[in-house]
């Protein structure tokens, strides 16, 4: 579904109101069961930004290549730079995670395999992010004013889908939702309660020539402009979750 443009005072495009609208339609199936308050995980799942500070994230460092040829003393150095790098340019303001603009990636310490992820975000006008999965780009975000086919596609795919199926972003400034699936090498992604991404093959950005890394960390991406995070949940998928979205 492309999204078309109507006038008004503030020009907002119609993917916008047709997403509050399915999002509502389907909030007995897509509200997050048993999320109290913000930044407090349901059962089974773990909430990865804590509310308060950057408790289990670190900044970025090269990417999956690069580290790999690094010593562990380089790699020890070069974390070190890069974490105090990360506290100066992503912060938390009454329970959101605030990052300026100006600085790399924030990452997970932890790597992940197969899981489910939920995560809130807001962005400003001509906004543009992405969320990395196992350190691989990545499900899109960006300004659908500038982008009519809207968020959550997996931009870097060459071979396989690369858009989303719709647009359902809401309008800037509003909080999203995204709920992510990520099963070996195949990725679905819901944003405000629509399918956006069906079961697509994630291709490797980084080694074209090899599928996807079989774990790596989450990552809230750059992209030169202000962003907002909150209610950041994980729960890695038994073999049984694998089989049932």
């Amino acid at each position: 579904m492309r999204c078309r443009w109507f006038t008004q005072r503030l020009r907002t495009p119609s993917c916008a109101v047709t997403g509050l609208v399915a999002a509502v339609l389907a909030w007995s199936v897509s509200v997050k069961p048993g999320f109290a308050a913000d930044n407090s995980p349901p059962g089974g799942f773990t909430a990865l930004f804590n509310g308060k500070d950057l408790t289990g994230w670190k900044g970025l460092v090269g990417n999956p290549v690069t580290r790999a040829k690094m010593t562990a003393e380089e790699l020890a150095k070069a974390q070190e730079e890069a974490d105090r790098r990360m506290r100066e340019h992503w912060s938390v303001v009454d329970g959101v995670l605030v990052f300026d603009g100006k600085g790399d990636n924030l990452c997970t310490q932890e790597d992940y395999g197969d899981f489910e992820l939920w995560v809130d975000w807001k962005i400003l006008p001509a906004g543009d992010s992405g969320i990395y999965l196992r350190g691989s780009p990545q499900v899109q975000i960006w300004d659908p004013g500038a982008h009519p086919e809207g968020s959550g596609g997996l931009y870097n795919n060459q071979k396989h889908p690369s858009k989303p199926l719709r647009c359902a972003d809401r309008p800037i400034g509003e909080w999203n939702t995204f709920r992510i699936r990520m099963v070996g090498e195949r990725v679905s992604v819901w944003l405000n309660g629509e399918l956006v991404v069906d079961n697509v093959v994630m291709e490797n950005y980084w080694e074209r020539d090899k599928p996807i890394y079989p774990t790596g960390s989450i990552e809230l991406q750059n992209h030169g402009n202000t962003l907002y995070f909150k209610n950041i949940y994980v729960k890695e998928l038994s073999p049984d979750e694998k089989a049932t979205p």
